[in-house]
């Protein structure tokens, strides 16, 4: 049965950043969203969590309740709005999961502030991608994320007609399920007949820029890490199909490189699935506890 989250609304200097929160238990988790989404993804691997746990969801800036929080954006406002966060909640030692775009950031947070998380878990994020030298940024990124960037420009008559338009997504025909529903209603904001998803494509496209120019930092922070780190995959990428987001390839290049990284691929799932699946997100919550 699913639970509706507990919503928090943390104090920045520029207006609020939304927390959602599941579970009672004492033992926390704080987990960060991909580039186009919200905290809302994470509910189905809250609900697989043992009682004894907390997870503690951020719409990042830009996205769902904290659309509204201007720029700029970029992977240190993120930072500084995530670890600020868990200091007002006074999550003590939480594990920090990320998925997509919120494993990079994950990744840097954990090598920011070391004292201040017990664990962390990438999820189908976190290795830099390779990017050619003098290739145009902004040109990659309509390459990789056009479809997603062009979904946040779009509106929808009612929330039937943006079931309708995701049920027809390669990566979620096969996957629909009551987790995926109430995720998309909660990315849908506007007025009767003209209803849009929460996310700034400015945000969006501000994060991607920085993703793909950041790989010597993003690379730096995987060789420092001085925690064993674990790094869940998936098989398929963003349209359901092979190659992943990290194929084998580059998980390899970096387990040499990383010696406290280790990958696990979890089979069947794709880049939206890992998480948004209940089976799953099952095996995510599970890798989470272990962390």
């Amino acid at each position: 049965m699913h639970t509706d989250p507990a919503e928090l609304d943390v104090p920045r200097p520029d207006g609020t950043l939304r927390v959602l929160r599941w579970g009672r238990g004492p033992r926390h988790a704080v987990a960060l969203h991909g580039i186009t989404a919200s905290a809302a993804g994470w509910q189905p691997v809250a609900e697989a969590l043992p009682t004894e746990w907390s997870l503690f969801a951020v719409d990042l800036r830009g996205r769902g309740h904290s659309a509204h929080l201007p720029g700029p954006y970029g992977w240190d406002r993120h930072l500084d709005d995530v670890l600020g966060a868990v200091a007002h909640l006074g999550l003590e030692q939480p594990v920090l999961a990320g998925h997509s775009l919120g494993a990079y950031l994950a990744l840097l947070a954990f090598g920011r502030a070391p004292g201040t998380f017990s664990g962390l878990l990438l999820v189908d994020g976190g290795l830099p991608l390779p990017v050619p030298d003098g290739v145009d940024l902004d040109a990659l990124l309509d390459a990789g994320l056009g479809p997603a960037l062009a979904r946040l420009r779009e509106t929808y008559p009612s929330v039937e007609a943006y079931f309708d338009f995701w049920r027809a997504h390669p990566a979620m025909k096969d996957g629909w399920n009551g987790y995926l529903e109430d995720y998309l209603r909660y990315d849908l904001t506007g007025e009767d007949g003209a209803l849009h998803s929460r996310v700034s494509e400015q945000a969006a496209r501000a994060d991607g820029r920085e993703l793909l120019g950041s790989g010597e930092r993003l690379g730096a922070a995987l060789r420092g890490l001085t925690r064993p780190v674990r790094l869940l995959t998936a098989p398929a990428g963003m349209f359901g199909q092979p190659p992943g987001m990290l194929p084998p390839e580059l998980c390899g290049q970096w387990t040499a490189q990383a010696p406290m990284l280790t990958v696990e691929t979890v089979p069947g799932a794709n880049h939206y699935t890992i998480v948004l699946d209940p089976g799953h997100a099952a095996t995510v919550a599970r890798r989470l506890t272990e962390a």
